[in-house]
């Protein structure tokens, strides 16, 4: 039962990395795993090696929590590969329900992280602040477009994995703003292995450095790195907000029309009835996020 609920937290983290705007990261957070998730990654190294050498398998396997991450990175593989082509379809055709959804879930994961910080003064305070700015920054930055070459794939992979891990800053946004979010998503759906193989290793390597440099910071600073991250968390708000209007288009690799260039507008001119099933969408995102908490919690 401890390895199926492990598991269920990894389909979990695996569906929020899909969707531009939330991160695998904040789930992670709010089931509890955050910081085994963290220290687990940053146990692989040399001294893992040597372990590997002198004591065996067995010893290597345990020291860098072997069962955990590979039930943990099973549930997430899982997610990304099944999940992919029905996010992908919700996105193109139920935007602004799914936006709704994720909005009312982000809200509550912000609070969820902001009320483990103790002892409010100014330096968190502007802390915060600086968080919410680098994040609508962020969000509200015009995307680019890069050919996905082999060189250009591996780079992403290291920098979008950062942001995976990250509470607040998703790492399929950072991919929308390279313009290689559709390549890498393609590549899911239809399991290239090639492009798959290049986004992965430079996952790998990217995991490898910044989650060290993340574990440190959150076992010395940990109220300011919550701060920074319910500030990331707040701004990121700017990306998910249901209703936009399309400023532009492009024409993606399928010869279709999407937008490219978009800015949020008040809902003024939509029917009732849609933004009262927006607003419900909302409520039920952020009650996932309670419920999941509780569940957490309880075991």
């Amino acid at each position: 039962m401890k390895h199926l609920w492990l598991f269920l937290k990894g389909i979990a983290m695996g569906a929020a990395d899909v969707v531009p705007g939330v991160s695998g990261g904040t789930i992670a957070f709010i089931t509890g795993i955050y910081t085994e998730l963290l220290d687990s990654i940053k146990s692989i190294n040399l001294n893992a090696l040597q372990t590997l050498f002198k004591q065996g398998p067995k010893a290597a396997w345990q020291a860098i929590n072997g069962t955990f991450l590979l039930v943990l990175g099973s549930g997430v593989l899982l997610a990304l590969l099944s999940l992919a082509k029905v996010l992908h379809y919700l996105l193109l055709t139920q935007p602004e329900l799914l936006w709704s959804f994720f909005f009312g879930l982000i809200i509550a994961s912000s609070w969820h992280i902001g009320k483990e910080i103790r002892g409010w003064n100014l330096r968190k305070g502007m802390t915060l602040l600086a968080g919410i700015i680098i994040a609508a920054g962020i969000s509200l930055a015009s995307p680019s477009s890069l050919e996905p070459t082999p060189l250009v794939l591996f780079g992403a992979g290291s920098i979008a994995i950062c942001a995976m891990i990250l509470p607040g800053i998703s790492g399929s946004f950072i991919l929308l703003l390279m313009g290689l979010y559709e390549p890498v998503l393609s590549a899911l759906k239809a399991l290239d292995l090639g492009v798959m193989v290049l986004f992965a290793g430079g996952a790998g390597v990217g995991l490898l450095v910044f989650s060290r440099i993340l574990s440190w910071c959150l076992h010395h600073y940990k109220d300011v790195m919550f701060s920074l991250l319910t500030g990331f968390m707040l701004g990121s708000l700017t990306k998910v907000w249901p209703w936009k209007e399309t400023i532009s288009t492009r024409i993606n690799s399928k010869g279709e029309e999407v937008p490219f260039l978009q800015s949020n507008i008040l809902p003024l001119e939509q029917p009732v009835d849609a933004i009262i099933v927006a607003a419900a969408l909302m409520i039920v995102g952020a009650a996932c996020v309670l419920i999941l908490e509780k569940v957490a919690q309880s075991r």
